[in-house]
């Protein structure tokens, strides 16, 4: 079902209506009113100033089998309580853990997923001061306050994430722009700290604490220009993507602290990024009202969805409706009902099937796989809007049967003759196949793309030769050396504090010790430091990227029009989560909603329907 964009927004009154549900080819998603989390007393909230309305989830694994918990903050306030879904009533008068924080605001936080349990879970929460707090809030104990005396860094905490398998590190960003690796087994000094250099690159720069002792941050990561606003782990935890407001997305090797690769919005700051489900692709939003399809493997846009009339606030992937069929060779089979009923939903253990399962199209000895990711935007326009990226998108020299989603495909008929033939020559634009190889059904797809301006293709987001990406393999997320390459790389500079990082401390999942990486840290002298400085301060002029590959035209790659577009609350909204179940929306008037999934709406028992208007069971 094909929705345009015209007749998703409707007009005059309908335009202006708050909607309660919603019609996808899976079925329709509802609105359960009565499982609206909030404060309390439920008090008009003056938003104004206020910083955004966050929310995270956990599961605790509990044995009476709801086992969900969530946790949001709203103005000065924070709340934990149990989640009940789609399954019963939200229950506000007995929230497990509150907390009323004053001269300062929490802005964000996250759950510890690999130490959660029924007794006990680990909560980050940042703060507009700068600070951030270690918490259990089912214990209610405060365990740990980093940055206390504001002496790392008194900007606001934007983003604050658990490193992927790890027990004890965590990564805050600021809005300096700077981003700090924390342990929580270790304090922060009672003095402001000193850096020494560990590596330099493209507008970025990553320094290591020096002291005496062991103290956080172990490591000082300075990206871009102005506010570092979110960053987020690829599904294996390797690699990292930034948004800052200087508009661009910065790719990192986590592990190697090196440059993978850039891209830059079309006008503005980037404010939200995901990943998808294999780490194959990058969507990031901001305030072009564009959300962005960038591809880790190529490091090129790949299409610009517009659907939203004011800045984008969140992007996230559906995990549970990105779909993966196989089908024969420039063919796509099956009918509509077909393609529902092929659904794929990943629950709790989708890792390796996702992985699996979508690698095959990187397979040379399997049949083409047909693949669908879906993702969602919300933004300050109160608008929610779900996107499809479908394979016109992603191999568009594909002959297609049928489209699954409504794009419009500028310059689809092909490069126009005399059009550049887009050939990576950048040292971080090769990532995918140093090898010389290009990946069938990736590499090979992209190695043209439509133009209708013959622009020179700069060298782009390369990293500085001394930091070449030694990423090798398929060039994706999965690929490349384990967890340990970092601290080889460190003590062979004699940094020998950097060692304290400890990622060893992360839950391995592997163990081979031929992993270790083949560069060093040692390069960089004083002389060298110089030129690095030198190209670490040039500046990146918008006009100037506008038209490469970094920031193709609109006109250049496909525009995507989203399935659906509707306005679904009062204020901007700050929050977009899809479970198993259902999707979770938030607004800055501190609502909660839950979205029932198709079919699951009538897992709410007509006995928690009876709830009074204040969403507490009666």
């Amino acid at each position: 079902m094909f929705i345009s964009k015209m007749a998703a927004e409707g007009g005059g009154k309908e335009m202006n209506e708050i909607k309660t549900q919603f019609t996808t080819r899976e079925g329709v998603y509802k609105l359960l009113t009565h499982s609206e989390y909030s404060r309390p007393n439920r008090v008009p909230f003056n938003s104004q100033g206020s910083n955004p309305v966050k929310v995270s989830f956990v599961n605790v694994n509990d044995q009476s089998g709801n086992g969900d918990r969530i946790c949001f903050n709203v103005g000065r306030e924070l709340y934990f309580y149990i989640y009940k879904g789609v399954r019963k009533a939200a229950d506000l008068s007995k929230p497990i853990d509150k907390r009323i924080y004053k001269g300062t605001q929490p802005t964000c936080h996250d759950f510890n997923h690999l130490t959660a349990t029924a007794e006990s879970v680990s909560l980050l929460v940042g703060f507009s001061a700068g600070q951030v707090q270690l918490i259990d809030p089912i214990k209610k104990e405060t365990s740990k306050l980093f940055n206390e005396e504001r002496l790392i860094d008194k900007s606001r905490v934007t983003c604050v994430k658990w490193v992927p398998g790890s027990e004890s590190l965590f990564l805050v960003s600021h809005a300096s722009g700077n981003l700090y690796l924390y342990n929580v087994e270790h304090t922060c000094g009672t003095t402001a700290p000193h850096y020494q250099l560990l590596k330099q690159g493209e507008n970025y720069s990553v320094h290591t604490c020096k002291s005496k002792s062991t103290r956080n941050p172990l490591l000082k990561w300075t990206v871009g220009e102005g506010a570092l606003n979110e960053f987020a782990f690829s599904p294996d935890g390797k690699f990292l993507a930034c948004v800052s407001q200087d508009g661009f997305l910065r790719v990192f090797n986590f592990d190697a602290v090196e440059l993978h690769g850039t891209m830059k919005s079309y006008f503005g700051g980037l404010l939200c990024v995901c990943w998808s489900p294999d780490g194959k692709y990058i969507v990031a939003g901001g305030e072009d009202d564009l959300v962005t399809v960038w591809s880790f493997l190529d490091c090129r846009v790949i299409a610009r969805g517009h659907g939203h009339k004011s800045w984008v606030s969140v992007v996230a992937f559906d995990h549970y409706t990105t779909s993966v069929e196989e089908s024969d060779p420039m063919e796509f089979s099956g009918s509509d009902e077909d393609f529902q009923d092929q659904m794929i939903h990943f629950g709790r253990d989708r890792a390796n099937s996702t992985q699996s399962r979508l690698s095959k199209r990187n397979s040379t000895d399997s049949r083409p796989v047909s693949v669908t990711y879906r993702f969602g935007s919300v933004g300050q326009d109160t608008q929610l809007c779900l996107w499809d990226l479908t394979e016109d998108i992603l191999f568009p020299h594909l002959p297609l049967s049928r489209t699954r989603t409504h794009t419009n495909v500028m310059n689809a008929s092909g490069p126009p003759a005399g059009a550049n033939t887009i050939t990576n020559t950048s040292s971080n634009a090769t990532n995918g196949s140093n090898s010389g190889a290009s990946t069938p059904g990736v590499n090979s797809l992209s190695t043209t793309l439509p133009r209708s301006n013959s622009l020179p293709h700069p060298a782009g987001p390369t990293v500085t030769a001394n930091n070449t990406n030694k990423t090798t393999g398929g060039g994706g997320p999965s690929s490349g050396s384990g967890t340990g390459g970092i601290i080889d790389s460190a003590i062979a500079t004699g940094v020998s504090k950097f060692a304290t990082l400890s990622l060893h401390d992360r839950k391995e999942r592997h163990h081979e010790k031929d992993h270790k990486r083949n560069h060093s840290m040692g390069h960089i002298s004083s002389k060298s430091s110089d030129k690095l400085n030198m190209l670490t301060k040039t500046k990146s002029d918008p006009a100037k990227t506008l038209g490469t590959l970094l920031c193709p035209r609109m006109e250049d790659v496909p525009l995507l029009e989203p399935l659906i577009c509707k306005k679904i609350a009062h204020e901007r909204l700050t929050v977009l989560i899809f479970l198993e179940d259902c999707l979770v929306t938030a607004c800055q008037e501190g609502f909660i909603c839950t979205w029932a999934r198709p079919g699951k709406v009538g897992l709410l028992s007509s006995q928690n329907q009876a709830s009074s208007p204040s969403g507490t069971v009666v």
